[in-house]
């Protein structure tokens, strides 16, 4: 769809509605297409990609039989982020050390 600057000022809602369902719409001066109003894709969340992908590899992963830790004592054992993340530095660290 092709319209006119002063038409694209009047009914710029329409021609965005136009857009987000898919179509181009050029806007003209004097007859000379000078922009496009067509659909962007919606950016991808933090983390989209991730919980798509939940479940994927359900009956694959086991563990097994003598596996040593029940998870009554995994769930009891004290982790700390140190532990998990071996760059990890507490805040007041990364501030300039202690008080």
């Amino acid at each position: 769809m092709r319209v006119n600057v002063g038409q694209a000022k009047t009914d710029l809602s329409r021609l965005v509605a136009r857009a987000e369902a898919g179509e181009d719409v050029e806007i003209a001066r004097n007859g000379v297409p000078i922009a496009r109003l067509i659909r962007l894709e919606a950016p991808e969340r933090p983390g989209e990609r991730f919980m798509a992908m939940k479940g994927a590899l359900a009956g694959q992963v086991f563990l097994s039989e003598d596996f040593e830790f029940t998870n009554e004592e995994i769930d009891e054992t004290p982790v700390s982020p140190a532990t998990r993340c071996p760059s990890f530095q507490p805040p007041d660290a990364i501030a300039g050390g202690g008080r």
